[in-house]
């Protein structure tokens, strides 16, 4: 995709009325409101500018099985429902599924997501035709079994090989799914190929108490420290959920330099647990951000609604409303999720990357508009998102996306045909 120079006039930005420009994929300029008109121009009336939203945790084409299972518990919803379909899942099936996702991350304000699942070169042309930046992988499992993992790990390298990274808006990383359905020697082995290839691993980690369960029992310790005993944790682990870690699994995540992502509407609608310890991993020094998960856990890709619930969430649990402002919630959401990746992004300033939101605060969500952050988490959702600009392209203005309606109709044919594979 080829850039455009991007004027965005008269845009309130932090409390002041600000000019953008970009150049390229990059924020060129941000001040005082210019004089003369400079490129593509966008009118910022009426709106306030954010950085685009970190998605760190999906699984995107998951759109595909939206309400599948729903109230169920988590191995009886994936052993039942999920993984039965997921079996028949195809390429143009993950494409449609994919590309349906990216296009309800945009609507919502995401840029940026980082995603594990199957078909992944499928997932990557969505990506790369919608214009969004996302950090993709194949899910990897062997289930204990020898031959399976070698098969795995032929696939990872091979896909690794394959991916085109041509485009500066996609990174490869590896996904083994979990400890309770990949071996240590393959952990090892995933471990040292993303050390050698400098690439990130992301993984499903004390997502419940049966999985606590099942690492005492398997592995004689918690799941942290089972990593640990490996040799795992280091500072491209990303770990999904890390509900359940106590305070000395706290000082090892820091001491390696672990990563989370926070995913309060999957926990919270699979019953896996509440008390995810945010403040306590800020305090020690991990770095964390939020994720959705995927839409059959989740049932929806906004990650304004997801700040919500992790800032609520916190407060709820621990009986305190001081903890886990708005303004913390909202640096998960950009920031931290940005440093997590290792990208220029997650701010606005000159030279970061153009990853850009325009929130429309005409609406009863933002009036009266005391503290606009605090409105954006509590308040609104994503339908306050009018345009959303990734990498120095328009991906959605005044809140059309083309192409969108036969993406719709593509995705309910090919959801048609996979409940028939659901138990």
């Amino acid at each position: 995709m080829s850039h455009e120079r991007i004027h965005i006039r008269d845009v309130e930005h932090e409390g002041r009325t600000v000019d953008i420009l970009t150049e390229g994929n990059r924020i060129a300029y941000l001040g005082e409101p210019l004089q003369q008109e400079a490129g593509l121009q966008i009118c910022g009336k009426g709106k306030v500018v954010i950085p685009g939203l970190i998605n760190l945790h999906n699984h995107a084409a998951m759109t595909l099985l939206r309400g599948c299972g729903d109230d169920m518990p988590l191995m009886q919803w994936l052993e039942k429902r999920i993984w039965p379909i997921e079996e028949h899942l195809t390429h143009d099936d993950v494409y449609w599924g994919a590309k349906l996702a990216c296009i309800e991350m945009i609507r919502s304000g995401t840029t940026t997501f980082v995603d594990g699942y199957h078909h992944m070169p499928a997932t990557a042309n969505a990506v790369r035709e919608t214009g969004m930046r996302a950090v993709l992988s194949c899910a990897c499992f062997d289930h204990f079994d020898a031959s399976e993992a070698e098969t795995s790990k032929a696939r990872i390298a091979r896909l690794h090989a394959e991916t085109d990274l041509a485009c500066g808006r996609i990174a490869y990383a590896v996904a083994p799914h979990a400890i309770y359905t990949v071996s240590g020697a393959t952990l090892q082995w995933i471990n040292n190929y993303a050390a050698a290839n400098n690439i990130l691993i992301q993984l499903h980690l004390a997502e419940t108490e049966s999985e606590v369960a099942f690492s005492l029992k398997h592995f004689g310790c918690s799941p942290v420290r089972y990593l640990h005993s490996l040799g795992i944790l280091s500072p491209r682990l990303l770990i999904a959920h890390g509900l359940y870690v106590d305070d000395e699994e706290l000082a090892l995540m820091a001491d390696y330099g672990v990563s989370v992502s926070h995913n309060p509407a999957s926990n919270m609608k699979l019953a896996s647990g509440y008390a995810f310890r945010f403040v306590e991993m800020q305090r020690a020094g991990i770095r964390v951000g939020i994720g959705t998960d995927g839409c059959s856990s989740s049932n929806n890709l906004d990650m304004i609604e997801a700040m919500k619930l992790a800032s609520l969430l916190g407060k709820a649990w621990r009986k305190d409303p001081e903890v886990l402002s708005a303004a913390n919630v909202f640096a998960a959401a950009t920031s931290q999720g940005a440093d997590i990746l290792g990208l220029p992004t997650g701010r606005i300033a000159e030279g970061c990357l153009a990853d850009l939101v325009l929130i429309d605060v005409n609406q009863p969500a933002f009036t009266p508009n005391h503290n606009f952050v605090s409105n954006l988490v509590y308040a609104a959702n994503g339908s306050c998102v009018d345009t959303v600009i990734c990498n120095g392209r328009i991906l959605m203005q005044n809140r059309t996306i083309e192409g969108e309606a036969e993406v719709i109709r593509r995705v309910s044919q090919c959801a048609e045909r996979l409940m028939a594979f659901s138990k």
